[in-house]
């Protein structure tokens, strides 16, 4: 959620909202552009993923009349959760109380689904962001007017990617390889549609939605030994994140999740990107000893329940 201002109240009532129409939807990515200042170059493409969600889930886009306003809905995979996704308003259209009806149309339209508690947070595997960016104050200042309740708090982590670039000393040493190579671990790339593997091994030690990301991602390795996959690790699921990556048990203490790491870096950096955030992150201590991440987004979690 974001591009609100503070006192956002219905001053002027809004009618005519609406669902969007396939055609509309590059219209509304260059809105939330305008609208998410902090979020404006990767917009367009969370509006894109968001419209492109997995197969079975519900989900609508509402706008209004004028396209000044959208705000995006779906159904969790809990059972009576619903999700407010994404919400963005014209910064020439904020103020007038357009955010907290589009909010209000998003809760009816949730309501109809069968949804009970509504959350400001993201719906994996498919979201824009873990909740709302804490520096995106007015739209905290909407959520609590509105009666949600903050319940859990969520961050990011950035990696800086100037040592991935050809040449770069962050990138898996010779040592280390060598190290995994005697250890019976072998390295793999897994190119767009020769991961079922991979996608089977996330969704039998993690889950569905893991395996749903693995097949979305940009980039995904893993690492094998005696023909048994022991970790993966995959970015640009969410546009220029890196994750999910997880290990094996039998891979604990041999190093294969930090090489895996560093492979996804340096393909983002070969990708043009300058930094990589390490999305909705568990294992602090891991990134930032691993690779120098440092927590650097913080999100709220908000969520009410439906009258």
């Amino acid at each position: 959620m974001s591009g609100l201002s503070p006192d956002d109240r219905p001053a002027t009532p809004v009618t005519g909202i609406r669902p969007a129409v396939p055609a509309e939807l590059p219209a509304v990515g260059e809105l939330a552009r305008a609208a998410l200042t902090l979020d404006a170059s990767e917009a367009p493409q969370i509006v894109s993923r968001l419209s492109a969600p997995p197969e079975g889930r519900q989900w609508t886009a509402l706008v209004t009349p004028d396209l000044h306003g959208v705000v995006f809905a779906s159904t969790s995979s809990t059972e009576g959760v619903g999700h407010v996704d994404l919400l963005a308003v014209h910064p020439s259209a904020q103020g007038r109380g357009v955010g907290r009806t589009l909010v209000g149309a998003a809760e009816g339209w949730l309501r109809e689904q069968g949804v009970r508690e509504v959350r400001l947070a993201g719906n994996p595997p498919c979201y824009a962001w873990p909740g709302v960016d804490v520096r995106y104050t007015p739209a905290s200042c909407l959520a609590e007017s509105l009666g949600y309740e903050r319940y859990r708090t969520a961050w990011n982590m950035t990696a800086d990617l100037s040592g991935y670039v050809p040449g770069g000393a962050d990138r898996p040493s010779g040592e280390e390889l060598a190290r995994l190579a005697s250890a019976g671990v072998a390295l793999h790339s897994a190119p767009a549609g020769e991961r079922s593997a991979v996608m089977e091994f996330a969704r039998e030690h993690w889950n569905d939605a893991w395996a749903w990301e693995v097949a979305q991602a940009s980039g995904c390795h893993y690492a094998t030994r005696h023909g048994e996959i022991l970790g993966f690790a995959a970015w640009g699921a969410r546009p220029g994140w890196f994750g999910p990556m997880g290990t094996a048990e039998a891979a604990r203490g041999l190093g294969v999740g930090g090489v895996l790491l560093r492979r996804c870096l340096e393909e983002q950096a070969l990708a043009g990107q300058r930094s990589a955030q390490i999305g909705w992150v568990g294992p602090v201590r891991f990134y930032a000893r691993a690779v120098g991440a440092r927590v650097e987004r913080v999100f709220w979690l908000y969520r009410r329940t439906l009258a």
